[in-house]
């Protein structure tokens, strides 16, 4: 499968790279700076360009058969993501990519009915207004009429190990017996690379976590 992946200088787009030629994918890659990233494969493409830029991201997507985006930002650049959100799907559109998988944030999952992780009391008030952008971004994603997927981490998201081991759910937060939530960017990447591979949640969100 061709495919194009958005956000690969950052540690899950860097594994989803990689995930994805394991998985005997052909991957392009849209950078500002190619040498952030690492990864060197034949079937790997790099082009150089900003893709908040008009019309970066159906060039880069020219021949693909989906957009992954890892695009993330850092606290006080939040609005960038609805942003992002519309130019990745106008980008698809142009390109004639009728699938897009967005790798988001776990802020907007639910703990309760109507309750989301954001919404609790503890939650860190510096990474709020990011929260609420990729809140923003996720309705972008949900009212757009292509297969789009949303998928959301863990609670707690860290470099580790590929396991092929973790649950899946879909709005609600998933955690252990212990009440935890976690995952590696690794496994993280490789369920984003089954929902490629295989497809069960078009037009819908998922989760994973152990």
């Amino acid at each position: 499968m061709k495919i194009l992946i958005l956000g690969a200088e950052g540690a899950i787009g860097a594994s989803l790279v990689a995930e994805a030629l394991k998985r005997k994918c052909e991957v392009t890659v849209l950078l500002q700076d190619p040498s952030l990233l690492k990864e060197e494969h034949a079937a790997l493409h790099v082009r150089t360009g900003d893709m908040l830029a008009p019309g970066a991201i159906a060039a880069a997507a020219k021949g693909c058969e989906a957009i992954l985006s890892a695009f993330g930002t850092q606290p006080g650049e939040g609005a960038l993501l609805p942003e992002a959100a519309r130019l990745i799907l106008e980008g698809a559109e142009s390109a004639g990519v009728d699938r897009v998988i967005i790798a988001g944030g776990s802020g907007t999952l639910l703990t309760a009915p109507g309750v989301r992780v954001m919404d609790a009391p503890d939650y860190p008030e510096e990474l709020l207004p990011v929260a609420q952008a990729h809140a923003e971004a996720y309705e972008i994603f949900a009212a757009s009429e292509l297969e789009w997927t949303y998928v959301s981490p863990a609670a707690w998201i860290e470099p580790g190990k590929r396991t092929g081991n973790f649950r899946v759910g879909m709005s609600m937060l998933v955690t252990d017996e212990d009440g935890h939530s976690r995952i590696s960017v690794e496994d993280f990447a490789a369920a984003i690379i089954d929902e490629l591979d295989d497809p069960n949640f078009i037009r819908s969100r998922f989760t994973v976590a152990y």
